[in-house]
């Protein structure tokens, strides 16, 4: 490969510094138009209001910039339609814009880049495109809350086995644990819009470092396009992608919750546990067992996670040990961000979708929901209520008759009362109260207990605030 490839000409944005084009190598590592492209809405709007900010401080005049407005609109037009042509040797999405703009417009095109430079405005579209993103993802995530709120509502007093290291702990309701995941989401969702209230600050103006000497007016283009306030230092604006960390963070933590609830779908639904069914919808078949229904969209929901888990360790490492201000390893800011947010779309999609699909097999779930002793703890707690014994003590006690009931292979409940009063001569036959499924799960009504008047509530509280 020569030095230099006639087939690679020299980019006119770059202006008289440069007599040759680049090695095609260098053209191909240095363009990012094949994945920033995407920020064509973005920047036209940043670029519309550069404009306007130019004619306003009087450095455009207003003939000018109405041809800028309208030669931008007829782009816009033309990306919407599909005939536009992006070309790899102006490497990215503002100067594909700013070259056609030249070409329709003339002369008035080649003043938009006045007091301004492509690092703030980079930063200033990709901010834009991740706050975009940003109030996607969140209706989204709200939407899944409310198909999580409203199965809990359904099954707000249906029994299910509690689990702690995966073996049975207590009964709850089914509805209790789809609510833990619309908390879970919930704070997706306030991460996110931290996130987005610490980037809605505005770069334009910035230039390439150190601000510039024209008198432009940053508040007038930063409230143009939404942002509270333009940042305060230029080097700051231009190199800064702490917004960038911050969504992949929450995005990775969304991403946490999605294959958590993805794992325990995957488990309900497998001939061990039973405990929903799936359609035709969400799953798919075997290439040769034909009786196979496989989870595949919940298996691929929880895989996904690590694409945006890396995302976020690749920008990590990117950004590192970058001084400042800008420098061209930031062009490798928007793949993981676009990816990840695409990829999380995808996922909310999916488990909603699931969350919408399942069938639960409730008389499955109660069997399980009061076996391997699962009202052991209520009786500890009637031992402590009733007869005034320490917790640790009937602790003990309930220990000793699990252990009796289990050599006999019976529930708590089939033990005689004198077979207790062996244990503890002071039980009665009001013990035997407790020890059913449903006393178990009346009796949980500490706030965010799972007692189904508990979960009704949360659930009906949920639904109307997201319908608000």
């Amino acid at each position: 490969m020569s030095e230099t490839d006639p087939a690679a000409p020299v980019n006119p944005q770059w202006g008289g510094r440069f007599a040759e084009g680049p090695a095609r190598v260098m053209q191909r590592i240095n363009a990012s138009i094949s994945f920033d492209r995407r920020l064509w809405r973005q920047d036209i709007a940043a670029s519309r209001a550069h404009a306007a900010m130019l004619a306003k401080a009087g450095i455009l005049s207003e003939a000018d910039a109405a041809a800028i407005a309208q030669g931008l609109d007829e782009i816009a037009a033309e990306i919407e339609s599909g005939s536009f042509v992006f070309r790899e040797e102006l490497e990215d999405i503002h100067m594909n814009i700013e070259a056609r703009l030249v070409e329709r417009i003339g002369e008035a095109g080649r003043r938009l880049h006045t007091a301004r430079s492509r690092n703030d405005q980079v930063a200033t579209d990709f901010r834009l495109w991740v706050r975009d993103a940003i109030d996607g993802l969140d209706q989204q995530l709200k939407d899944l809350m409310r198909a999580l709120a409203e199965r809990a509502a359904q099954h707000a007093a249906d029994p299910m086995p509690g689990f702690t290291h995966l073996q049975i702990a207590q009964p709850i309701t089914f509805g209790h644990h789809l609510l833990a995941y619309v908390e879970m989401f919930a704070r997706d969702r306030g991460r996110l819009a931290d996130c987005r209230k610490r980037l809605n600050e505005c770069p334009l103006g910035a230039a390439a470092l150190a601000g510039t000497s024209f008198p432009i007016n940053r508040e007038m283009t930063a409230e143009a396009l939404g942002f509270a306030r333009p940042m305060a230092n230029s080097l700051d604006a231009v190199s800064d992608r702490d917004f960038a960390l911050e969504f992949l963070a929450a995005a990775a933590i969304a991403a946490t919750h999605l294959s958590r609830l993805a794992e325990e779908i995957v488990l309900w639904a497998s001939p061990p546990f039973q405990f929903i069914a799936l359609s035709d919808a969400f799953t798919t078949g075997s290439s040769i067992m034909p009786q196979k229904r496989n989870p595949d969209a919940a298996e691929l929901v929880r895989a996904k996670s690590g694409r945006i888990f890396g995302a976020l360790m690749g920008l990590l490492t990117v950004v590192k040990a970058l001084p400042l201000a800008y420098a061209k390893d930031l062009q490798e800011d928007k793949e993981p961000v676009f990816d990840a947010a695409e990829t999380l779309s995808l996922a909310i999609a999916a488990i909603s979708g699931m969350v919408r699909d399942l069938r639960p097999d409730l008389a499955r779930m109660r069997a399980l929901a009061g076996a391997a002793y699962a009202t052991a703890t209520d009786l500890a707690d009637w031992l402590v209520r009733a007869l005034g014994l320490p917790f640790r003590t009937a602790h003990h006690v309930t220990g000793r008759l699990v252990a009796r009931a289990e050599a006999k292979g019976v529930e708590l409940a089939a033990l005689s009362l004198a077979e207790m009063q062996e244990e503890e001569p002071r039980i009665t036959a009001e013990v035997y109260s407790v020890l059913s499924l449903e006393s178990a799960l009346a009796s949980r009504t500490s706030y965010g207990g799972t007692a189904p008047e508990n979960v009704a509530r949360a659930a009906a509280r949920w639904l109307a605030e997201l319908s608000s």
